[in-house]
């Protein structure tokens, strides 16, 4: 699985090599989850004994804990670190979530619509269409992709970053590294 895993991020990383559409994604993505967290909250499956009576579980805390496992099972680093973000985003999610109805739709929506526009607009630096265009499974890559390009950038995970970088090279448009 991890080699299918680092497989999808080359993919990923061949999709966004212009410095602007890193940047946009790096804003639009956690908002666009930040968002479907959101609507998840609506969601109730059930509750669970809590510290300080029962304790809801919603759609969003299924996915939270679906997707962390997932990082944590491939890559250890990108899937603590997700942890934390998702841990935060899921949080306050949930405090939206509480709302009345109309104040958690419309911040789903904005901030969905509003993810989604500003990725967008970082394909259009990036002249190249989004990869789940392509790929359907690169929409659950991308939190994990920005992890790791904090990583590179940081100097960090140089083995993964070189072998996302070889990988890359046959999803390029060129086909070639730039």
């Amino acid at each position: 699985m991890r080699d299918w895993f680092i497989e999808q991020l080359a993919m990923y990383a061949a999709y966004h090599r212009d410095g602007r559409n890193q940047a946009t994604h790096h804003v639009g993505v956690p908002l666009i989850v930040y968002s479907l967290l959101v609507a998840a909250s609506q969601v109730h499956l059930g509750t669970v004994p809590g510290p300080e009576g029962p304790m809801a579980l919603t759609l969003g805390t299924f996915l939270v804990i679906l997707l962390i496992a997932f990082y944590l099972s491939n890559i250890l680093i990108i899937g603590l670190i997700a942890a934390v973000i998702y841990g935060v985003l899921y949080a306050l999610a949930e405090m939206v979530g509480q709302n009345d109805s109309a104040f958690v739709w419309n911040t789903f929506a904005l901030c969905f619509v509003g993810g989604w526009i500003i990725q967008f607009v970082g394909h259009y630096f990036e002249g190249r269409r989004p990869a789940l265009f392509s790929n359907a499974t690169q929409v659950f890559m991308a939190p994990p992709f920005l992890i790791a390009e904090m990583l590179f950038a940081l100097g960090l995970q140089k083995d993964l970053a070189s072998d996302v970088q070889a990988r890359s090279i046959k999803y390029n448009a060129t086909g070639t590294v730039s």
